[in-house]
């Protein structure tokens, strides 16, 4: 079959597929995670795997980083693949002082100053929404893995350096947003359009608060609670 940015053929992708930004992270779950592993996508270096996970399948690939980027890659999934599921797993900046680093985070709602809705669409909205029987499953799983979820609206900003840093405050203040991460807006909306399923597990990897963070490799790595959980989808 094949897309302009997926070379997978009919059936190499499960029908719920794994998310992260980084696909070193799809890499490393794939590699150690998952059984009979085979790689379905290499363009451009966005790395994507379907195996089985406790004997289910289940597929996981990179998004790249912001909002163009992973509305590439779900919108071909979802519409030439015909993917149900995508579960973003990715990392986000804490707006309160409540959340410490490696909590997990399951965003109930995506505010954005971004067009994408309106360009890909016409939709002329700030808040997008993620699929509700998808979150309770999500929500279920970290139940039984004992795993404690914060859930919340998270900020999904098109900008990752902003000239006015304290902006944050306001945002926060204003739309109730406990963290901040580039991608779910997207997500959540292609779904919608798409009558599609779309959720967002994070990981507080810094706290824009307390000025706490973490590394590029305990990113990669490390956020093994999120993984767990989202893991616990295979189908």
């Amino acid at each position: 079959m094949g897309t302009p940015h997926i070379s997978a053929d009919n059936n190499q992708i499960a029908k719920t597929v794994l998310m992260p930004g980084d696909p070193l992270r799809a890499k490393f779950i794939a590699d150690t995670y998952l059984d009979n592993v085979e790689q379905f996508n290499t363009v451009r270096n966005m790395f994507g795997y379907t195996g089985t996970y406790k004997g289910k399948r289940i597929s996981v690939m990179g998004s790249g980083m912001g909002m163009p980027s992973i509305g590439i890659y779900s919108y071909e999934l979802f519409k030439f693949y015909d993917i149900d599921n995508i579960v973003r797993i990715g990392s986000c900046g804490a707006y309160t002082a409540d959340l410490d680093l490696y909590d997990v985070v399951l965003v109930d709602k995506a505010w954005s100053e971004s067009t994408y809705a309106q360009t890909q669409a016409g939709h002329e909205i700030d808040t997008t929404y993620p699929s509700a029987s998808l979150n309770a499953a999500i929500e279920q799983v970290a139940k039984s893995l004992q795993i404690p979820v914060h859930k919340g609206t998270i900020h999904s900003s098109d900008v990752f350096y902003r000239q006015n840093a304290g902006e944050y405050e306001q945002i926060r203040d204003q739309h109730g947003c406990i963290a901040v991460e580039m991608e779910s807006f997207a997500l959540f909306h292609n779904a919608n359009v798409l009558g599609k399923n779309a959720a967002c597990l994070l990981t507080v990897s810094d706290n824009i608060v307390t000025q706490e963070e973490t590394s590029a490799e305990e990113r990669q790595n490390a956020f093994t609670r999120m993984m767990d959980i989202a893991l616990g989808l295979a189908e």
